[in-house]
């Protein structure tokens, strides 16, 4: 599943190409014609913001909400290039001037009224964003701590404490951090849970930056774990049942 990071990264794409710009709307697949996207043709599009996994594209009176979940995407292109995946397989083309972007696949794509966005039962029980710019940490730390019976990695996928952390910075930051994910949040100090969020953000920042995710322990179980050399563990967590990856030496 995209994670913040991969969010954040279309929306600097996507605003850079197309904000500012009025838009012609299409949507060769019918689930973008159920979305209605064709009444974004001809606005002006304000501007595009991540908010944890969800990417919002405001209009004037109306905002494009998109999830991309396990296999969506936004694709930007020179406008007239060949596209990497087929005509049929996009939900929305939103096209200017000189570039366009094309949005294929994932578990939501919906329109709303720019003036219900705040009272949006999806959007509104988000948590901070592990990304934004002034990440209040006290307070991210004291939403964390919520359901303080609850193991850390398990909640640390909740989007509604914290937004934008998945799989991937989930583990990684429990092991940068040298915090055990299976603890639950009441035995945890506040300074720990502390050094957790800021090892995510500072891991998410840099692949927004450069694109790419530097594995220490995600998908490495059985392998030997890069700071004891001792063979790091995985198993599932939560009531989903996400894949959970540590060192049980490390992180004791």
């Amino acid at each position: 599943m995209a994670e913040g990071d991969t969010i954040l990264r279309a929306a600097r794409r996507l605003d850079a190409a197309l904000t500012g710009e009025t838009l012609a709307a299409s949507a060769p697949n019918s689930r973008g014609r159920a979305a209605r996207i064709e009444r974004l043709d001809g606005l002006r599009l304000q501007g595009v913001r991540a908010h944890g996994k969800n990417l919002i594209l405001d209009f004037d009176e109306l905002v494009l909400h998109s999830h991309l979940g396990m296999s969506g995407a936004w694709h930007v292109y020179p406008r007239g290039a060949r596209w990497r995946k087929p005509r049929h397989a996009a939900w929305a083309v939103l096209a200017g001037a000189s570039q366009e972007a094309v949005q294929f696949g994932g578990p939501t794509l919906r329109l709303l009224p720019a003036s219900r966005l705040r009272r949006d039962p999806q959007l509104s029980r988000l948590g901070s964003d592990i990304l934004a710019p002034e990440l209040d940490l006290a307070a991210a730390v004291r939403g964390l701590r919520a359901d303080p019976g609850r193991e850390l990695g398990d909640a640390l996928l909740d989007q509604t404490l914290l937004a934008g952390i998945g799989n991937i910075f989930k583990s990684e930051a429990c092991f940068a951090a040298r915090v055990d994910p299976w603890r639950q949040l009441r035995d945890i100090e506040e300074d720990e849970l502390a050094a957790v969020l800021l090892a995510a953000r500072e891991q998410m920042q840099r692949a927004v930056t450069d694109g790419r995710h530097h594995y220490a322990v995600y998908r490495r179980s059985g392998q030997p774990c890069p700071a004891c050399h001792g063979p790091l563990s995985s198993r599932g967590q939560g009531d989903a049942n996400r894949t959970t990856y540590w060192c049980p030496r490390c992180q004791l």
